[in-house]
């Protein structure tokens, strides 16, 4: 099973603002151009998302649920059940990683798009995550929610590819090694 990153964060790497607020990202066509950075290509090659709670609470607060009938996973301790007005392809897991990965697996699933600050370092720190794709957009916010925290070591990663866009996104793309 492959399992990846697709996230964007500011240059100064927060995903989110301190309270989950993500308004600096664009909003619409208009101000992200018709461009989606390769995100719909992504999509299609993905078999199911993986996401923490809190980045299920915020997706929650989205005017139109943005996946589709994408198999959505939400990973929690806290939620004891899902929210009757989510759709039927998401469901609720504990996020114990190699359980998630092991069933995941047995359902036949071979493409993870793994999702949430803390749920992509949980990945990373199990030694989950096969791929980073990160888009920097051009704004420092100060302060948020980091991409990245502390490691019990070092990931060491191999360069793929980066492209700039024209709106000054810059997205690269790494390999993580074993």
């Amino acid at each position: 099973m492959n399992a990846t990153v697709f996230i964007a964060c500011s240059l100064d790497g927060y995903i989110a603002r301190a309270d989950g607020a993500l308004d600096w990202l664009p909003s619409s066509e208009a101000e992200a151009g018709v461009e989606d950075y390769g995100y719909t290509d992504f999509m299609d090659s993905v078999d199911v998302l993986v996401m923490g709670r809190m980045s299920f609470e915020k997706v929650l607060s989205f005017e139109k649920w943005p996946y589709g009938m994408k198999p959505v996973v939400v990973l929690s301790r806290r939620m004891l059940r899902l929210p009757k007005e989510v759709p039927e392809c998401v469901s609720l897991m504990a996020p114990d990683l190699p359980i998630v990965m092991e069933t995941l697996s047995a359902r036949g699933e071979k493409h993870l798009y793994v999702d949430g600050g803390k749920t992509i370092q949980g990945f990373l720190d199990a030694g989950l995550i096969d791929t980073l794709i990160i888009t920097r957009i051009p704004i420092l916010l100060g302060e948020g929610i980091p991409l990245f925290g502390p490691l019990k070591k070092d990931i060491r990663l191999q360069h793929i590819e980066t492209c700039a866009f024209d709106s000054g996104f810059v997205q690269s793309r790494y390999a993580v090694c074993g």
